[in-house]
């Protein structure tokens, strides 16, 4: 029960609990990302770069994970396809991607993209705040209690 990181869109602190939590768990993380990243020693924390290009990061995780790992990631077409393949999917505020959720968040995220390319929406997401940071934290505990039992 790997986890995978998208990581060229990770926040700092999100890589910092992380790497954290796999070295208290024992559980090898894997950041894959088109751009060097730093990470601290561990033998149960891994970076895989790879070349620049549309989906590339997103293609390394998909042709690596297995059913039952866990997905870091903000990008939503990614969430659809590692939930299809049957892994746990959470954003780095530590949002569920879930089979319930993700074909609104696909519509959401397909309108959203239709009224930035009309120049209607120019804003982004909220900064990323402490208590999104608890948020995860939270949640990848709870996932790592559950899943360590197995």
């Amino acid at each position: 029960m790997p986890i995978w990181v998208d990581a060229d869109a990770c926040p700092v602190p999100i890589r910092e609990i992380l790497c954290r939590a796999a070295t208290r768990w024992q559980i090898d993380t894997t950041f894959i990302a088109n751009h060097a990243i730093n990470l601290p020693p561990s033998p149960y924390i891994k970076r895989r770069q790879v070349p620049h290009g549309f989906d590339v990061a997103d293609n390394e995780i998909m042709d690596q994970m297995q059913e039952g790992d866990l997905v870091i990631t903000q990008d939503i077409p990614l969430a659809a396809e590692a939930i299809e393949k049957g892994a746990d999917v959470f954003n780095p505020r530590g949002q569920a991607f879930t089979k319930e959720n993700i074909r609104q968040r696909l519509a959401m995220r397909n309108f959203m993209e239709e009224m930035r390319n009309a120049g209607q929406v120019t804003g982004g997401p909220a900064p990323f705040s402490q208590t999104d940071r608890k948020e995860f934290a939270d949640k990848l505990d709870r996932w790592l209690q559950r899943n360590a039992r197995r």
